[in-house]
């Protein structure tokens, strides 16, 4: 749980002990990165958010520290730790947000976004069937899981679910094909959850473009820039915007936005 000790407005903020009833989101994988971005945003936006980390702890207390410091008031926010590839962590996340105290006094869970994601390039010739396992179970099990445990509470605030995707759906990417295949796999799991659970949660994904580089593909991130439409690369705040786009958009299920400056266009 994060304390915070900026100053005397802080401290009675946390004396009072109350959340004023602000929507909550779960994102996952939210210490770093895209999903840090997407939590600063909804912070600022008015949300409570529940940044789950697996090792991050330092950078996701941080994000709440400079929130705090920036604003002069206690983040509202949490940070939350578990491993998504561990059956018995998964299922104590759950219960650790339905008994939140934030998440009870909102009366329910308003977003659910799976952001966490693994994402290596490995030659198909070196994948072994544990790497496809692992890409497995974090971009797929872990988020049916996730979203099943936590379902009646989306419902009881009509919430919304994102899945942060990939734009290779039809493509062949050289080195990832363990990664591109568990992507497709939480793309088709959101588009059926859309399905199965309207009206009264809606889902819908993200498909980010050139974000942000890995060190092993600066090169090839290179390339693709040269490709873009717009002629630049994105920034994790345009993944923000589109997250807060769809938490606002009511008539809005079963669709996957690419935010890649229009390089999908030339596919």
């Amino acid at each position: 749980m994060f304390v915070a000790r900026i100053n005397t407005r802080i401290i009675e903020s946390n004396a009072t002990g109350k959340y004023m009833s602000k929507p909550v989101v779960l994102i996952t994988g939210a210490g770093k990165r895209i999903g840090a971005e997407v939590s600063k945003e909804l912070m600022e936006m008015g949300y409570y958010v529940l940044i789950h980390v697996n090792s991050s702890v330092e950078d996701a207390n941080n994000i709440l520290s400079n929130y705090s410091n920036k604003f002069g008031v206690k983040a509202p926010g949490d940070v939350l730790q578990a491993n998504l590839l561990n059956d018995h962590e998964v299922n104590g996340l759950i219960s650790e947000v339905l008994e939140h105290q934030a998440v009870k006094e909102s009366g329910g869970i308003s977003g659910l976004i799976h952001n966490a994601s693994i994402y290596s390039s490995i030659d198909v010739d070196e994948v072994s069937i544990k790497d496809l396992q692992k890409n497995m179970k974090l971009h797929v099990e872990t988020p049916f899981n996730l979203t099943l445990g936590l379902l009646d509470s989306l419902r009881a605030k009509n919430g919304c679910v994102i899945g942060m995707v990939d734009t290779s759906l039809g493509r062949a990417w050289k080195g990832l094909s363990h990664y591109t295949a568990s992507k497709a796999g939480l793309r088709q799991l959101m588009i059926n959850f859309a399905g199965d659970f309207h009206p009264d949660v809606r889902v819908n994904c993200i498909a980010p473009g050139a974000i942000i580089s890995a060190d092993w593909e600066v090169e090839h991130f290179a390339k693709i820039i040269e490709e873009i439409p717009l002629g630049r690369s994105g920034h994790p705040s345009n993944i923000a915007k589109a997250v807060l786009f769809l938490f606002n958009s009511p008539h809005i299920s079963g669709q996957v936005i690419n935010v890649d400056g229009g390089w999908s266009l030339n596919q």
